[in-house]
Formats: C-alpha cells, sequence, structure tokens
C-alpha cells in the first residue's frame, strides 16, 4: 500500500470523503451479522465506513498502514480501536473476528493473496465484502476522454475479478458472489466516478485531492488541459454526448462477497 500517499492526502481527505449511506447499508446487507459481532474493516482509512458500520450495531477493528489516516480515525471514533499494521501482516489471533471489510483498497495491495489469506485467518473464513472497481469497469469511465493516461494507469493498478478469484480461493474461501454498482446521483463519498453524474465535480481542486489517481497518477499537464476541455463541454453541453458514448453495461464499481 501507498503509504506516504495517503499520509499525505489524509490531512485533507474527509472534506470529500466521507461514508456514503446507500454504500454502508450495502456493506451492512452482505456482511449479514448480528448486532455486537466483530467486524474487521481492513484498509480503514479515516474510519468513516467503519464508523458508519458501528453505528449499525457492530463491533468495528479498524486497521491500516498509514498513520495519519488513523490519527484522524481516533479523533472521530475514539471508541474504536484503530490498529496500525500491514494488512498483509495482521497482528490478530485467528479467528478473532466474525467477518471482514474493504472499501476501495484492493489496489494499493501489493500482495494480495497474503492479504486475502490473512483475512481468511482472522475471521476463520466469515463474510469477507470488498467494494473496488474491476480494469474494464475504470476504462469504461468517461473520464478517459480527459485524462486517458490517468484513466489507463488507474485501471492497470487494479486486479482484475479473475486474480480477486483466484487469490480468495487460495486463502480457502468458496464462495464468492458479484453485485454490480452503479454511481448514483446522490453519492456522497466523492471517489474517482462519483462525479459520473456530476461532472463539475472535478473541476473542484479539493474533490480532486481526495481521490488517489489524481493525486498520485495524474500528470500535471494533462490534468490542466483536461479540466480546461471538461470546463468547456460543459458549458457547451458537449460533456452529454461524451457520457452517452461511454455508456456500460458492466458496472462502475462491485460488491465481492466471500465466504
Amino acid at each position: 500500500m501507498n503509504e506516504k500517499l495517503y499520509d499525505r492526502i489524509g490531512r485533507s481527505y474527509d472534506a470529500t470523503r466521507r461514508a456514503d449511506p446507500f454504500l454502508a447499508d450495502q456493506f451492512f446487507r452482505h456482511l449479514n451479522l448480528k448486532a455486537g459481532e466483530a467486524l474487521l474493516d481492513v484498509a480503514c482509512g479515516t474510519g468513516n465506513y467503519a464508523l458508519a458500520l458501528a453505528k449499525r450495531g457492530l463491533k468495528v477493528t479498524g486497521v491500516d498502514i498509514a498513520v495519519t489516516m488513523l490519527r484522524e480515525a481516533r479523533r472521530k471514533g475514539p471508541s474504536i480501536e484503530w490498529i496500525e499494521a500491514d494488512a498483509a501482516r495482521l497482528p490478530f489471533d485467528k479467528g478473532q473476528f466474525r467477518a471482514a471489510s474493504c472499501m476501495l483498497a484492493l489496489h494499493h495491495f501489493s500482495r494480495l493473496d497474503d492479504v486475502m489469506s490473512e483475512v481468511h485467518r482472522v475471521t476463520r473464513g466469515g463474510p469477507f465484502v470488498i467494494f473496488s472497481s474491476l480494469p474494464e469497469q475504470t476504462e469504461a469511465y468517461w473520464l478517459r476522454e480527459y485524462f486517458p493516461s490517468m484513466i489507463t494507469s488507474s485501471a492497470q493498478c487494479l486486479p482484475s475479478k479473475e486474480r480477486i478469484y483466484a487469490a480468495l480461493n487460495k486463502a480457502g474461501y468458496e464462495e464468492i458472489h458479484y453485485f454490480p454498482y452503479l454511481v448514483r446521483d446522490d453519492l456522497q463519498d466523492f471517489f474517482l466516478y462519483a462525479g459520473k453524474e456530476r461532472p463539475r465535480l472535478y473541476l473542484d481542486a479539493e474533490v480532486r485531492a481526495g481521490i488517489s489517481s489524481f493525486s498520485a497518477l495524474a500528470h500535471a499537464d494533462e490534468v490542466e488541459a483536461g479540466l480546461q476541455r471538461l470546463e468547456q463541454d460543459i458549458a457547451s453541453g458537449a460533456i452529454n454526448a461524451v457520457r452517452r458514448s461511454c455508456a456500460s453495461e458492466a458496472g462502475d464499481y462491485v460488491f465481492i462477497v466471500a465466504r
């Protein structure tokens, strides 16, 4: 995981990143846990989804490698246990948790097999709910029209569905389900494709600062030129044709639920 990146953007991350109620509800539904059961939120960041799930009655522990992110999580949720650790080497006992969750972090795991194995170990194979984008989904974003190199790099960082399934199977998960997600126009968590229905979001520097693709993978010249074209296309209405040309039936993101 890019620890230095998230220590840098963690200082202002919550300005535009928060738990989306619909997505938090989907996590809770897929986890299918009872009140008080123990959940490990892997790569928890500043704790937005850990806190949202704790409010739904779960006993949540958050783990992340970025110190700055965890500092903010502790400030917001002092009653939750926040642990600094590598997801590939979890400092927990076998079966310590009933289930695990992971929000938009698979692309940061260089040792995906080890992460899946560790999560399986500490949950005894209990439900593991992952929210991510797949390479073909990211490649279909209309953002590619304005930031082609960034989108290509973003897609290349993502493990494929086959790679994810293989890592889960190797770890011991036998039952895996796949649920596509389409970005809604009321999305409150401003991750990469949050502006699918609201292109003006990308004109906001604060929004871009909270998106790792813009923070770590984008070239300044491409961003400057892309923003200029995007602003012009929004003003002229040409953005609508661009968006229609990139319509995809594959979904924008996906929930993967393993047991």
